[in-house]
């Protein structure tokens, strides 16, 4: 054996010993350079509110920048499926909405290729969990819902709404109501809440469903009215306004944020990551940022997450069954 032969074998024996493999002792340092945070949809929406900043807040923790990078298109699904393929060395991270769970069924719904599966993604933490908020333009003529429903039910398909793309997190509040209310209402889809939201305050759509997160500035501003939301009771920042279950309604639905890799991703790296997201959790000027934006930390560790994600999946599945096709 040459003396380059028998240092080979007395390092890998000191790395078994030590109960380490050569890719951990590579790892040891992650991250050595800066990491990116792809969020799925354009700057606006809740996606893009919450990562910011995590994305601040999780740098300070690693010692690198993390650069958010907004990949938007198919609802979410491009980002998403860009993040489930990646290279899975702690590089390229995702801040999923819970659109992340809808979008490979809805591909099974209407026969064409799945753009990802949710166990190509490992998740790390969530990080917010709100119910949409349903809201029309300051200056329409509905003050209320029954108002609303009212003119929806009295103008089949006339009434439009936006979302942030078809079985978005956006959208599908929405298809649960025309269900529960046997109602139709004409959709317009969107690249993302952002763009979304600006087609309401320009008239573009006369209605939306989205986090409030997205809206709250607006409603405050008295640019928007908000008239229910998707909840349990009543919500902190919008006190005055009624749950759809308080209204009659049998619908919930909660649009949840949190992070993923892929999920090859080896373990060393997920738990520097975990340390990051928990130190997220509890950072003052994080939780600032949330809280002014109108969401708060919902925090949940990566045991927890998964099988939350798990339980999701499995609801959104029947629901997607139940909504079938959609244009």
């Amino acid at each position: 054996m040459t003396r380059k032969h028998t240092l080979l074998s007395l390092i890998g024996m000191a790395c078994l010993a030590a109960g380490l493999t050569a890719p951990a002792l590579a790892q040891d340092g992650y991250p050595t350079r800066p990491v990116k945070l792809v969020v799925p949809f354009p700057p606006g929406g809740v996606a893009d509110t919450v990562g910011r900043p995590v994305a601040e807040a999780m740098a300070r923790q690693l010692k690198q920048s993390v650069v958010v990078e907004n990949k938007a298109g198919a609802g979410g699904g491009i980002g998403m499926a860009y993040v489930a393929k990646a290279k899975p060395d702690g590089y390229t991270m995702l801040m999923a909405l819970s659109s992340v769970v809808v979008l490979p069924e809805a591909d099974k719904i209407l026969n064409r290729s799945q753009m990802f599966r949710v166990d190509q993604l490992k998740p790390i933490a969530r990080f917010t969990a709100d119910p949409t908020v349903l809201v029309v333009r300051a200056d329409s003529p509905w003050q209320t819902y029954a108002q609303f429903m009212a003119h929806v039910r009295a103008n089949p398909g006339r009434v439009t709404f936006g979302s942030s793309g078809n079985y978005g997190t956006m959208h599908v509040p929405m298809e649960q109501l025309k269900v529960a209310t046997s109602s139709y209402m004409l959709h317009v889809p969107y690249t993302g809440a952002g763009p979304a939201v600006l087609a309401l305050l320009a008239g573009n759509v006369d209605a939306l469903s989205t986090g409030p997160a997205s809206v709250l500035q607006h409603i405050k501003g008295g640019k928007v009215r908000a008239l229910a939301h998707w909840g349990e009771g009543r919500l902190a920042v919008l006190p005055d306004v009624p749950s759809l279950k308080e209204l009659g309604l049998p619908v919930q639905y909660s649009q949840w944020a949190g992070l993923f890799v892929p999920a090859d991703t080896p373990a060393p790296v997920v738990e520097a990551l975990r340390q990051a997201a928990r130190f997220v959790a509890q950072d003052a000027r994080a939780i600032g940022a949330l809280a002014s934006a109108g969401t708060a930390f919902q925090f949940q560790d990566a045991p927890e997450f998964e099988r939350f994600v798990q339980a999701d999946a499995k609801d959104m599945a029947a629901l997607v069954l139940r909504i079938g096709k959609v244009d």
